[in-house]
């Protein structure tokens, strides 16, 4: 159902150094460049765009927006959450079962955007 999302950047060239590497890890590659960011594809699953906003404004949060990426074990959770802090991201909810089998953990990254890190059932 869902094509691709977006996140906005007001450093393009910073927020793709960090996509890049932190991507890789779920096996995200580029894609698609657009002419104001890039599109990265998985094997499964929708596309994930970092982007200037097309607008020109700058890039904000709004409160309550959160993109959750699947990790295929809560070790690879606990990984990447750690890769993520590594990056320069910032803690927004350490690894841990939040219960119904659901194993997630939150950062947010260089710009500010909230992610999810998450597996079902492992």
């Amino acid at each position: 159902m869902i094509g691709y999302t977006t996140i906005g950047t007001n450093d393009l060239n910073k927020a793709l150094a960090f996509y890049d590497t932190f991507l890789a890890e779920l096996g995200g590659k580029r894609m698609m460049e657009t002419p104001n960011g890039q599109l990265y594809a998985f094997s499964q699953g929708p596309l994930f765009g970092v982007t200037k906003p097309y607008n020109g404004q700058n890039q904000n949060c709004g409160n309550g927006n959160m993109i959750a990426l699947r990790c295929p074990t809560a070790e690879k959770v606990i990984e990447l959450h750690a890769k993520a802090l590594s990056m320069g991201a910032t803690d927004e909810g350490a690894p841990g079962d939040r219960g119904g089998g659901f194993y997630a953990a939150y950062f947010r990254d260089l710009d500010s955007n909230k992610l999810c890190l998450f597996t079902m059932g492992g």
